[in-house]
């Protein structure tokens, strides 16, 4: 069984490594966007480097990833009395860190928030959907991706504690949290001092 969960957490880890916006901006757009906007590899800086097309491609891509990731280890782990389904967990959570430290891009990614929610939302679909409800409040309001983003993780653990999500989820659900707040650490020093970017539709070129 422990054989199974570590080759869970590997695919996973792969599967997260294909970072969809390097692949995209360097396939179609000969662009690497972590060379451009907030130079993390994610869907919302593919928006503003690339453009609409290819940021919903991304999207696309990133969620189908977290939750191929997820589907894998519960085939190979399963159930486990008392923890819940550990494969699902770990996995899924191979593919966040695959996402942020990709093995095929000099372990430079994204900050993980939609391949989280992917992973989330396999795991606990309705807490995921108020969640993302959370999210896109704070984003209307504020027009900040990044406090949207940041806001909707750490609502998401809260949440679940009230769908009865077993307590070995829930530590494998706060550390995904911790690991978006750290890699919104800049955005969040951004905000502070009121230089973050705000929410544009519009290509940067």
């Amino acid at each position: 069984m422990l054989l199974k969960i570590i080759l869970s957490v590997i695919i996973g880890y792969i599967l997260g490594s294909l970072n969809a916006s390097l692949i995209v901006g360097k396939l179609f757009y000969k662009k690497d966007v972590r060379e451009h906007g907030s130079m993390s590899a994610g869907a919302t800086n593919t928006l503003r480097t690339l453009g609409k097309g290819a940021a919903i491609a991304v999207t696309v891509f990133d969620v189908l990833k977290g939750i191929s990731a997820c589907l894998i280890g519960q085939y190979l782990v399963g159930y486990i009395e008392n923890y819940g389904m550990v494969g699902i967990y770990l996995a899924g959570l191979g593919a966040v860190l695959g996402h942020n430290w990709p093995l095929f891009f000099g372990f430079k990614g994204g900050k993980g928030v939609l391949t989280t929610f992917s992973v989330i939302l396999y795991i606990s679909p309705v807490p995921a959907l108020i969640s993302l409800g959370i999210f896109v409040i704070v984003v209307i309001l504020t027009k900040y991706v990044s406090l949207g983003s940041i806001v909707g993780a750490i609502s998401w653990p809260i949440i679940s504690i009230f769908f009865n999500l077993p307590a070995f989820g829930l530590v494998v659900a706060v550390f995904m949290v911790v690991l978006i707040v750290f890699r919104h650490k800049p955005n969040i020093e951004r905000l502070l001092n009121g230089t973050e970017k705000k929410l544009s539709f519009k290509r940067s070129g």
